[in-house]
């Protein structure tokens, strides 16, 4: 076991959800022989204070990064902050000699990610972006899959991914609903998808063409009011939201809202929203892989299709994550040989943990020493900014209506 002073010691900045399960939480429960949380930074005390609390730690709490940094100089800045700040807290601890793990998006601009990566370049230390779906057992699978040459060369991708009314809708309800804070869903949630299309095709995006519309929520609306908690609608509108029913998020949001006025069931229906809900794309890969994508955000179902098209067969997965009937606690990949040659199923069972497993072997890779990163799963700046270009490529072909040629990160 190691000593404590060989741990990490770790600050982590900004108490939402993520920051208080996945980094905070359970990282000190099951990997705390690596890592010392150091301190907490919000901008929100009160929340910071409920965190701290929730995390089950007694790290000093700071509403300044940059006294928080000069105070503890910890070793590692976990960032869980809204995207549009990533890019100014990022640089600020790698230039206080700190490396860095942020949550996806890396960034929501080229020229965000221009300055993270000059900075990562500059002070010599480390970025890694939490693409955990990239470590779900499944995904590992078809990664291998993929490399042993199972189909051949790959030609195609359809790729499909369904949010249902209730994870769907959260987007709409809280900051992600303003382009300007989360560069649209193209890029806060899609992130996570592009970076698995660049992972699992060894390659990069060269060019997008997409369509995405707001068809759903926001002006959509049949009514709207200023918050769910006093919506005149609430008794007729599928998307209430009571916050009391759920602990959890009342402790960390309804009382701290009186000290920035941030509130968590904002109306779905706002006039404002200027994100699109309903998004397609074409992507063309440096390697000629075509790619199919979409992106629905008001279904009646959770998860995700993905099938790979190459010479010699198919590789196809429905991963179900949530549905209005049972599906057995695993995936199944089919993988279909051309010429008569049949089908496989491989049956994938899911882990504990996030995303089936995926949260808790992304950590060990990062924490525990040794690791073998056979896969190459540990995702970097690069993957994090290819990702996010694909992105805002997608947007902004979706509003100028033309394809857009993806610049390439050295």
């Amino acid at each position: 076991m190691l000593q404590a002073t060989q741990r990490r010691r770790y600050a982590l900045v900004g108490t939402g959800n993520r920051g208080i399960t996945m980094w905070g939480r359970d990282l000190l429960t099951g990997w705390s022989e690596f890592v010392e949380l150091v301190g907490i930074c919000d901008i929100n005390l009160m929340r910071a204070e409920r965190a701290r609390a929730m995390i089950g730690s007694d790290a000093p709490l700071y509403d300044d990064f940059n006294r928080m940094m000069a105070d503890l100089s910890p070793d590692l800045v976990i960032v869980c902050t809204p995207d549009d700040t990533h890019d100014d807290i990022i640089v600020r601890a790698l230039e206080a000699g700190a490396d860095v793990i942020s949550e996806k998006p890396l960034a929501t601009t080229r020229e965000k990610i221009a300055r993270i990566r000059d900075a990562e370049a500059r002070t010599g230390r480390r970025v890694d972006v939490s693409f955990n779906y990239r470590f779900a057992p499944t995904a590992s699978r078809i990664k291998e899959l993929i490399e042993d040459g199972a189909i051949g060369d790959i030609t195609s991708v359809d790729f499909h991914w369904y949010l249902d009314n209730q994870h769907g809708a959260d987007y709409f309800r809280r900051w992600h609903a303003f382009t300007a804070r989360s560069g649209s869903l193209f890029v806060h949630k899609a992130t996570h998808h592009f970076d698995l299309l660049n992972w699992y095709l060894d390659s990069d995006p060269v060019e997008v063409k997409s369509f995405a519309q707001l068809l759903h929520y926001g002006h959509n609306g049949p009514f709207r009011g200023p918050r769910c908690k006093i919506c005149p609608y609430k008794a007729e509108c599928p998307y209430y939201l009571d916050l009391k029913s759920d602990p959890f998020l009342d402790a960390l949001y309804e009382d701290p809202s009186k000290l920035d006025g941030y509130v968590r069931d904002a109306c779905v229906f706002r006039e404002e929203i200027d994100i699109p809900d309903t998004m397609t794309a074409t992507i063309r890969y440096r390697n000629n892989v075509q790619v199919s994508y979409s992106l629905n955000t008001y279904m009646p179902i959770e998860g995700h299709h993905i099938a790979f098209n190459g010479h010699k067969g198919r590789i196809e997965l429905r991963q179900f994550e949530k549905q209005p009937w049972t599906e057995p606690p695993a995936d199944k990949i089919l993988l279909i040989k051309s010429f008569g040659g049949g089908v496989e199923h491989i049956w994938i069972p899911h882990e504990p943990g996030g995303h089936y497993g995926g949260d808790n072997r992304m950590r060990d890779m990062i924490f525990k020493p040794g690791s073998n990163d056979r896969l190459r799963q540990r995702a970097g700046s690069r993957a994090g900014a290819m990702s996010v270009l694909c992105g805002i490529a997608a947007l902004e072909s979706s509003r100028d209506g033309g394809a857009v040629e993806i610049e390439p990160v050295l």
